[in-house]
């Protein structure tokens, strides 16, 4: 904080005091010149203090079950509360007190001394606040009024500087001298938010006062005398920067818009990443005031390049909103007053503070608990996978249903045997599929997914290329289903080895029939094949689910034990399965039969494919269908390299399935005998 310590026609020096203290605990020191000072001995502090006590309804209070203090009201009106606690102007005892007798002792020893009549509210036109008050004392009625507010709003009406106990009249000089100082105070490199107090010693009587009128404070608010200026440390928190660049990495433009002074504001945009150090920002930071100079279609375009608004109204906001919405922007905007309702309710998605007023919460679609930035970079993350799983829901049981559809077309198509009957698909339908699906609702985030731009509002939730892909997985699950119970007629050891024809024509089978001589008929009802293809169709499925972990992440890099809770699913599914195969009487009722180890490697062989397959399609989608999204972004250094490539696989999977799918495959039993007649 300062105050005038000297002045002389257009020039004044000035006297700064360092506060010490960063919470509400009103424990503190106050340093001049980097000794202690009591604070008693300036009369310029005193009457600042006076003026932060009374400008103000917000209080400390000690919460005694977590043994710290906390705010009641503003958190500003907070901070000069505590600042008051910590000049103790009057030299109050304070060590005798308890600490909630403590928490507002002094600012009620100043309280006790001024009756607050009446208060001016803040209005955003004025930018300033004011309290008319008189003294404690019986039969007394000389009034006085305290004001405090922006310094570019209270200084312009200020025409006298305190100096001590006296007043001299404000110069161009002095008033630039004082402005200079604030500016430094709101653009150094603490950033400080910067209030100017001043007082007017003679002031409008109150019953003249037309309090109905808000546009007339300004007149009531003049031939004020400066007292000082107090700069309050409201630093970003840690974790805001990576968040800001987190938003810039997935497409999302982060826009400030603060009542702050415009100097205040751009410092804050610098530390935090919103503009560079180098960056000019003479088109993407404007004052409510520039902004309004604007023609409408300039308004229009610089909401484009803006990414800072200072000294805003709630009108505004407003405005910004409907021109972002103009560009087909999907808006997201903060707030936590009154005035901030209409462009919370404007926006498609309105934020309200946790420690807002209820009417922005009730116009907001969310409320901000802990009124934390990087809270809403963390909801959109989880936003999209949310999204994202979802999809994956919807992916895993559409391929699968698929391929239960080709299976039963082939089969017709093919006169094959039927493959399947009604109770096995009910019982992968809602069995063997429904614990796996659910689960993948606990898929973790994409390792890319704060690294993509928004998708578009209008896209469908199924795009032409995922259609293909349900498409082609499913015609392989079809395809392998009725392939496993072909297998067993034509190519298994233990099985009839028929011909392709006599299997296609199977109705045809007779003793009269020369082509099925010396062939019981009765082998076309044999259960292995259906086994062989409800075994291929469940064990597929578990393969499609662990496909589903991400839609376009390689397994090398998103690992099954990401989602451990699909590899329980996908555990309790075969277990379930081999229940129906093994526990009697439950394949009478299923209608097949126990299989061999030569019969699961097959199954085994005709289900692991799918992930091929799959990975395959992921590559596409990876390398060709989002390449031009990464060659819009300047700062990409992604290679393609075989280095580059193999960078954040998980060589655990690999070293672990590698093995077994080599034994898997290097097994005796021939697929393609399947087709030699």
């Amino acid at each position: 904080m300062c105050i005038i310590d000297k002045a002389e026609g257009d020039r004044c020096s000035l006297k700064e005091f360092t506060v010490t203290g960063s919470t509400y605990a009103p424990d503190g020191e106050v340093y001049h010149n980097g000794k202690p000072v009591k604070c008693s001995q300036y009369d310029a502090l005193v009457e600042l203090a006076s003026i932060c006590a009374l400008c103000n309804d917000s209080s400390l209070d000690y919460n005694e079950t977590k043994g710290v203090y906390e705010k009641v009201g503003e958190a500003t009106e907070t901070a000069l509360t505590c600042l008051v606690e910590k000049m103790n102007v009057f030299d109050t005892d304070i060590k005798s007190l308890s600490r909630v007798e403590r928490a507002n002792a002094c600012n009620s020893v100043i309280k006790q001394l001024m009756k607050k009549e009446l208060t001016l509210e803040f209005s955003r036109d004025r930018k300033s606040m004011s309290v008319y008050c008189t003294p404690n004392k019986a039969r007394s009625t000389v009034g006085k009024m305290f004001v405090k507010g922006a310094p570019e709003g209270v200084i312009d009406r200020c025409t006298h500087i305190r100096v001590g106990s006296n007043k001299v009249p404000m110069t161009p000089g002095i008033k630039e001298k004082i402005m200079s100082v604030i500016r430094e105070y709101g653009t150094g490199r603490d950033t400080l938010r910067c209030l100017a107090l001043a007082t007017r010693d003679n002031p409008v009587n109150k019953d003249d006062l037309v309090l109905e009128d808000s546009s007339r404070f300004v007149e009531y608010e003049t031939d004020l005398t400066f007292v000082g200026c107090v700069g309050m440390l409201d630093p970003p928190r840690a974790e805001v920067a990576a968040s800001i660049r987190l938003c810039r990495l997935a497409g999302i433009r982060v826009i400030m818009i603060t009542g702050d002074n415009k100097g205040t504001a751009v410092a804050i945009c610098r530390r935090i990443g919103i503009f560079g150090e180098e960056d000019d920002v003479s088109s993407m930071a404007f004052t409510g005031r520039e902004f309004d100079d604007l023609s409408p279609a300039a308004q229009r375009d610089a909401v484009v390049k803006a990414r800072c608004f200072a000294r805003v109204e709630p009108a505004h906001k407003s405005k910004i909103v409907e021109y972002l919405q103009s560009y087909d922007e999907i808006t997201a905007m903060t707030g936590d007053g009154v005035n901030d309702a209409p462009a919370l309710k404007k926006a498609e998605i309105g934020i309200a503070m946790g420690s807002g007023t209820a009417v922005a919460k009730t116009a907001s679609e969310m409320v901000l608990a802990d009124d934390n930035f990087s809270t809403i970079v963390a909801a959109v993350e989880e936003g999209r996978a949310i999204y994202n799983n979802m999809k994956q829901f919807i992916r895993y049981l559409i391929s699968s249903n698929v391929g239960e559809v080709v299976c039963i077309f082939l089969t017709a198509a093919l006169g094959f045997p039927e493959a399947l009957i009604p109770v096995q698909l009910l019982w992968v339908n809602l069995v063997t599929d429904g614990l796996p699906a659910t689960a993948l609702g606990f898929n973790p985030p994409d390792l890319d997914i704060m690294s993509k731009p928004p998708r578009n509002a209008r896209e469908p939730l199924i795009s032409g290329w995922l259609f293909f892909r349900y498409l082609a997985i499913g015609c392989y699950v079809g395809a392998g289903t009725v392939g496993a119970a072909a297998w067993w007629f034509v190519a298994a050891e233990d099985g009839p080895r028929i011909t392709f024809y006599q299997l296609s024509h199977f109705l045809q089978c007779g003793p009269e029939n020369p082509d099925y001589q010396g062939l019981d008929c009765k082998v076309f009802e044999s259960p292995y094949p259906m086994t062989m293809a409800l075994s291929v169709l469940v064990t597929i499925e578990m393969c499609n689910a662990l496909n589903s972990v991400s839609e376009n992440q390689s397994l090398l890099r998103m690992p099954p034990w990401e989602n451990v809770w699909l590899l329980g699913a996908i555990c309790l599914s075969m277990s379930l399965h081999f229940l129906i195969l093994y526990v009697e009487p439950l394949p009478i009722i299923f209608q097949i039969t126990p299989l061999n180890l030569t019969q699961w490697l097959m199954v085994l062989k005709i289900s692991l494919p799918v992930i091929l397959l799959d990975e395959l399609l992921k590559f596409a989608a990876r390398n060709y269908l989002e390449r031009c999204r990464e060659l819009e972004k300047p700062s990409s250094s992604k290679g393609c390299s075989l280095f580059a490539c193999m960078e954040g696989i998980s060589w655990p999977f690999v070293a672990i399935t590698l093995p077994l799918v080599l034994w898997i495959y290097s097994s005796d039993t021939n697929l393609a005998d399947m087709f030699i007649s």
